[in-house]
């Protein structure tokens, strides 16, 4: 998985998640083919299943704003909620569909993770560009994934700092800091200075890019041509998961 060239993996990727979008709601044996192919990619990867479920968790918050649809749903009724004076009825179609779209994010975000961790940012930068993905959005996926270390050091520093300026006592009755309130209102000063600080860096580098050539476009060596097997690969998986999607329209659409 790691060796497989960058543009196969990122189109496989899109690929993957794109069927896994389409699919019907209940289709269910699709669904646990899906769960098992993601996780024979896992074991390829040899990333652990650990690793990848924390980061799994990203899905969690698209799961939660799927949540009311278990309510809105016309159909039979699967239960009731008693809220106070309100009842929440919870019907069989919309708890089909809930659960089939926190499948769809659960697989889409684990193929994504297996992506990003098998394969290098510069790499999987120069597949987006060698695949014509428009040259201002690869800039802003690469421009944000280095400032994310800035604004990181610029946090590491001004915690130090911090810790540099605060004091201890072996008196059990003397606390370090103060009241819940006032800790949030330093936690909010320094996340503000550290917004206006790592602006102010970004600026500085920015300028050091340009003053040494920088017009938008990072320069690499053209990359290899993709061998007939990796096309092989490509085209099999490709038409596997058109199958897929054909025959969960065709059976629970």
């Amino acid at each position: 998985m790691h060796l497989v060239d960058a543009r196969i993996k990122l189109l496989l990727t899109l690929a993957f998640i794109l069927t896994v979008s389409l699919l019907p709601s209940g289709a269910w044996p699709v669904y646990v083919l899906l769960v098992f192919l993601i996780i024979g990619f896992d074991m390829l990867s040899e990333l652990g299943m650990g690793y990848i479920l924390k980061r799994s968790l990203f899905s969690l918050p698209f799961i939660l704003a799927a949540l009311p649809i278990i309510f809105s749903n016309n159909g039979p009724t699967a239960g009731v909620i008693s809220l106070g004076p309100w009842d929440l009825v919870i019907t069989q179609g919309g708890l089909e569909r809930f659960v089939s779209i926190a499948l769809k994010s659960w697989i889409s975000i684990q193929a994504a993770v297996i992506l990003a961790s098998t394969t290098p940012i510069p790499d999987l930068l120069g597949a987006m560009r060698a695949l014509k993905v428009p040259r201002l959005l690869v800039q802003i996926f690469g421009l944000m994934w280095r400032y994310l270390f800035v604004m990181a050091d610029e946090a590491q520093r001004m915690l130090r700092a911090r810790y540099a300026r605060s004091g201890t006592s072996n008196n059990p009755d003397l606390k370090p800091g103060g009241s819940i309130p006032w800790r949030a209102q330093v936690a909010g000063g320094m996340a503000g200075s550290l917004f206006v600080r790592a602006i102010e860096r970004s600026d500085r580098i920015y300028m050091a890019m340009v003053a040494r050539g920088y017009d938008g476009e990072v320069r690499s060596f053209n990359p290899p041509k993709i061998n007939a097997l990796s096309w092989l690969i490509l085209g099999m998986f490709c038409t596997f998961f058109g199958i897929l999607l054909l025959l969960s329209i065709l059976f629970w659409s």
